[in-house]
Order: structure tokens, then C-alpha cells, then sequence
């Protein structure tokens, strides 16, 4: 393997971000070899903590990232608003692609931007790849030992923390390739050079989650622990909580369906473990419970404060961004000035039915108030959940002091040739607060979330639920957590809506509708509806929307076709990209690629 990371572009980093507070200044990494980065002579250990910080930076920052979508545009959630038919969120969801050809922007095996002109190397990848993370963790490994870092927090050595932190990340990494390629090769501690035997096979799928819960269960004691002493400073980093939630999401996956007892290619390790094994439930529900007995996260009251607020009870690992406005810029809905946006996410009828009402009752349940003539509660004394303006921009709401018009030829789908709604329905999600009051738009935190306790609560409830046999109580008290939280109302024995005496299938459809609407645009229902495998079901049929008419004072809802999605069973993985394949006679591909 090319030892091009010796000469390493520092990204300056993520980390200016942090709260608008702490800024680094550049340094000129990619003029120094790693000897003296990490320097005997550096008691301050700066230069090593940069190179730290360079790891963090490999983490993805989901906002818009796919080519100015979200990944949650190829699920059943949401379309791109973009015109072209070449998107490439458009691709995945019709599955217009291949081992060569998957879109750069979501191939995190070999990542998008080049270092130094490197093109791709088995186990490197270009500059932003996870492999590329792994490597500049191991080389953090293997070299900060020789950095007199002074200092310690709780008794422990800030060397020894930062080292822990690299090995978090790395296993974060790996997580991020196993949940879309199942097992990959794992390279332990070892910075393979160009004299090395780079013919490495994938370990199992088994071997992958092995070794990320037990990279979990070493460091966890020895990071520092959330609430932060200095949380402008280090509401980035890795904390123990962190760690017991990458521990709990890895044995969640392990444990869903596509790989425990409906591996797409049963008999083959590397897809999946080759037997349905429950006590995965259990190994899963109890690391969940590990993220609650700390007793330091909790949800914040309120939902959309989660994702403006910085350094909140409820975040556990982000990933920081900018003070600013680029989601409105982004996904805004068009024509509203001074505050231009381009609109580009239009989430579907499907998502959109998925909200109960304010009672917590489906809009199916005849009880429930829900009135097919006034869809959205504007009139209607009872209104939908409140996550429901918190996520969705809809024809006759408010947003920015403007009522909404998305029925054909309104201010907000004007039909003139220019991106618009496909679906009548702009997202909200990840904007300010006060956006339905006055423009222009207010600039505020845009970090991306990683983890946040709501999943702890929801993974537990789930878990919980599939080891069970009968859901237990303390599944419904979960939901009834995040949906407290949520706004819907108690009602009649503090229920939230929730049905009682569910079945283990009826608890499960609930919990898996109550991870839909909780995370939109989150990146959890794209790899939901593949770990649940129902993905074959659910983007095997067109996305919908409305074209909406108005005549006079009536309005016409009229269901539409806006997008024909495509799924293949080889799809529930990704292909391993075809030139690894053909320099590499061990890499076997996955099935039907």
C-alpha cells in the first residue's frame, strides 16, 4: 500500500465550527513527515492534537451531502426536487448504478476528493474515504506514544485519551463500511506501506461487529465523560457515552433482520451471520440500557431545538458545522423573498402520512379527528403531531410570515421551469425556529448529529421489543418518552396514543413508524428500511405527492406518481467498487454485483 499519507493535507478543520467559539489556525501538515508531527520534542503535543483533529474531520457531514441532497432522497421519505434525471440521489433510489459506477458522493470506500493527487489505493482511498480515516487513526496509534503530552482529566493521561479517541473514530469508521458492505478486511494496528501484501480478504460480518463492540468496550473508561467541563471547547469529542452508543448501534444492526436470519446470501459470512440467533436482542437491548443508566443525556424538550441548540442534553456525538443558513439556502421553499432558496428536498405523501394527530392516533384510526379535507389541521380543532410543522412546509401554512402556496401555479410552484416541489411539500427539518415569523433567514448551529438519545430510547424500545416475545412495559415507556417529548398529548391513561397489548409484530411496525417520523433526513431511514429489510417492499412501488388545485376557495387534492424507485435484493449491500475487485483476487464481491 502507497505510504501517501505521509504528506498529509491537514482539512482545517471541522473544529473551527465548534460553537462559533474555538478557532485552530492552519498548519502546514502536508510539509511535514510524520516524525516530526510526532515529535519527542513537543510537550504541548499541538501538532499530534491537530492531527487528531484531521480524523474527526473524516466524519461525514450529512447536511445536504449528496450532492446537495440528503441520503434520505433515496428512501421512501423524500425525492430530489432537482430537475436532472442524473442526480445522484436519483441513481441510488432507481438503482442506476453498479460496482463502477456507484455515485461518488455515497461511495464512502473510496471517497470523493483526492489527496495530493492520489488516486484510490486499496485500504487509503482518497483523502475523505473511511479507509483514508482508518489509515490516519492507525498512523495516530502507532506514533503518539512518543509525544510527551503533559496533562490528564479524571486520573487519565490526555495521551492516552487522545489515542482512544482515534481508536473510537476508527471504529466508527468501520461501522459506517459494515452497515453498507458487510465485512470488510480489518486492518488491526498495522499502517500498511507499498512492500506490503495488500491482498487482503474481507473478514466476516461476525469478525466486523466483534471487533468494533470490543474497540468499544476498551476505551469506553477512558474518555472523557459527557457532562463536558468545557463544552465550547469539546462538545465534538468522543465521550464514553459516545462509545456505548457506536457499541449499542453495531449490535442494533447485528441484530435486525438483513443480517440476523435474512442474510440476502444465507450461507455467507461475509453478508451476515449464516444463523437468526435472539439473544442479538438482548446483547443489543442491554448496551442500549448501558447509554440510559449513565444517567447524563436526556431528551431536550424541545424537537426542533435539538438541532440548533449547541452543547444540548440530548446530543451525544456530532459533527460540527458553521454558524449560518445553508439548509434554508438548500431546501427552502422557492419564492419567498428576500430569503431565495432553491427547495431542492420535497419529502413524499408516504412520509407525510406517517404522522399521527396531536392525540397520537393514526390518521387511519377513524377516532383519531383526522379530516381528509383539511389535511393538514389548519382549520380542524385537532391538529397533526407537532413533529409535523417541525419537518414539513405544506400548501396554506406560514413560513416566514408567508402563507404557503404550493397548488399548481401558486408563489411556491409556479410550474415556469424552475426546481420546484415535485410533491407540494418543502422540509422544514434543520431550520430555525422562528422562521414562520419574519424574514430574512436567521443564522443559527447547522452541526450535523450523529448519535442522539432519542436512538437510545427507540433502539432500546426496539430491541427490547424482538427479545422479548411480548413487548415488556418499558417499550411503551420509551415511546412514551419521545413522544412526550414531542408534544402529542397524554390522554387517557398517559398513553400518548400508543395502543396497548400490541404483539410483537404490531409493536414493531409502531416502533419502526416512530423511528420514520423522529429522524427524518437523520440518515436513519435509508439503511432502516434495509436493516428491517422491507427496503424490496417500500421502494418497489412510485413515490407520491400531490398536485393540489385551486379553484376559488375549494381545494383539490390530487395524488400523483413523481418518482418510479427501483430495488433489487443485491442492493440491501453495496457493491465493493470494481477496482478493488480486480487488483485484489481475495476481495470477493458481494452477491449479484
Amino acid at each position: 500500500m502507497k505510504n501517501y499519507i505521509n504528506k498529509i493535507l491537514l482539512i482545517t478543520v471541522l473544529v473551527v465550527a465548534l460553537c462559533g467559539c474555538k478557532k485552530y489556525e492552519q498548519f502546514p501538515v502536508d510539509k511535514n513527515t510524520l516524525n516530526i508531527i510526532f515529535s519527542p520534542l513537543d510537550s504541548a503535543g499541538k501538532q499530534a492534537q491537530y492531527y487528531l483533529y484531521n480524523i474527526y474531520a473524516t466524519v461525514k457531514n450529512g447536511n445536504n451531502r449528496v450532492s446537495s441532497d440528503f441520503l434520505d432522497a433515496a428512501s421512501d421519505d423524500a425525492v430530489s426536487s432537482q430537475t436532472s434525471a442524473t442526480t445522484p440521489i436519483k441513481l441510488i433510489s432507481t438503482g442506476a448504478y453498479n460496482s463502477a459506477t456507484l455515485p461518488t458522493a455515497e461511495d464512502v470506500w473510496q471517497g470523493t476528493t483526492t489527496n495530493n493527487g492520489n488516486t484510490p489505493i486499496a485500504y487509503t482511498g482518497n483523502a475523505d474515504s473511511y479507509w483514508a480515516g482508518i489509515r490516519t487513526a492507525n498512523e495516530f496509534i502507532a506514533n503518539i506514544g512518543v509525544v510527551p503530552v503533559k496533562g490528564s482529566t479524571n486520573g487519565i493521561g490526555t495521551r492516552y485519551i487522545w489515542r482512544n479517541e482515534a481508536r473510537f473514530l476508527r471504529a466508527y469508521f468501520y461501522f459506517e463500511l459494515v452497515k453498507r458492505y458487510g465485512g470488510v478486511p480489518l486492518l488491526g494496528n498495522k499502517v500498511y506501506n507499498i512492500t506490503d501484501n495488500l491482498n487482503l480478504p474481507r473478514n466476516s460480518f461476525a469478525d466486523c461487529i466483534s471487533y468494533i463492540v470490543s474497540e468499544c468496550n476498551a476505551i469506553k473508561d477512558s474518555l472523557i465523560t459527557y457532562p463536558l467541563a468545557n463544552p465550547s471547547a469539546d462538545n465534538f469529542r468522543v465521550t464514553k457515552g459516545a462509545a456505548l452508543t457506536l457499541k449499542a448501534k453495531a449490535l442494533l444492526y447485528a441484530a435486525s433482520p438483513l443480517f440476523n436470519g435474512s442474510n440476502i446470501d444465507p450461507a455467507n459470512p461475509l453478508t451476515g451471520y449464516t444463523n437468526y440467533d435472539v439473544n442479538r436482542w438482548t446483547l443489543a437491548a442491554n448496551a442500549f440500557s448501558d447509554v440510559v443508566n449513565l444517567g447524563t443525556y436526556k431528551l431536550d424538550p424541545s424537537y426542533t431545538d435539538i438541532f440548533l441548540t449547541q452543547n444540548n442534553s440530548e446530543r451525544i456525538f456530532i459533527r460540527p458545522n458553521d454558524i449560518g443558513t445553508q439548509n434554508e439556502k438548500t431546501n427552502g421553499p422557492i419564492g419567498i423573498q428576500p430569503a431565495a432558496a432553491a427547495g431542492n428536498t420535497s419529502p413524499t405523501q408516504e412520509f407525510v402520512n406517517a404522522f399521527p394527530m396531536i392525540n397520537g392516533l393514526a390518521i387511519t384510526d377513524p377516532t383519531s379527528g383526522y379530516n381528509a379535507s383539511d389535511p393538514y389541521s389548519l382549520l380542524n380543532t385537532t391538529k397533526r403531531d407537532p413533529r409535523f410543522d417541525a419537518n414539513l412546509i405544506y400548501n396554506g401554512g406560514s413560513w416566514l410570515n408567508t402563507t404557503i402556496q404550493t397548488y399548481e401555479g401558486g408563489v411556491n410552484k409556479p410550474n415556469i421551469n424552475t426546481q420546484q416541489t415535485v410533491t407540494s411539500y418543502y422540509t422544514s427539518k434543520f431550520m430555525g425556529v422562528d422562521q414562520k415569523i419574519a424574514p430574512p433567514y436567521p443564522s443559527h448551529s447547522e452541526d450535523w448529529i450523529v448519535f442522539r438519545y432519542a436512538e437510545v430510547l427507540l433502539g432500546l424500545a426496539e430491541a427490547e421489543n424482538e427479545a422479548a416475545g411480548t413487548p415488556p412495559s418499558d417499550c411503551y415507556t420509551q415511546i412514551y418518552a419521545i413522544r412526550a417529548r414531542a408534544g402529542i398529548k397524554p390522554g387517557t391513561g398517559n398513553t400518548y396514543g400508543v395502543p396497548q397489548g400490541m404483539t410483537t409484530a404490531q409493536m414493531r411496525a409502531f416502533i419502526q413508524n416512530e423511528w420514520r417520523i423522529e429522524f427524518f433526513l437523520e440518515e436513519h431511514r435509508y439503511f432502516d428500511i434495509r436493516r428491517w429489510r422491507l427496503a424490496e417492499t417500500v421502494m418497489n412501488q412510485p413515490r407520491t405527492g400531490l398536485s393540489i388545485a385551486k379553484i376559488g376557495t375549494t381545494t383539490i387534492y390530487n395524488p400523483i406518481n413523481v418518482l418510479t424507485t427501483v430495488f433489487a435484493t443485491k442492493q440491501y449491500l453495496y457493491p465493493i467498487p470494481l477496482n478493488e475487485v480486480l487488483k485484489n483476487p481475495n476481495m470477493k464481491q458481494n452477491p449479484g454485483w
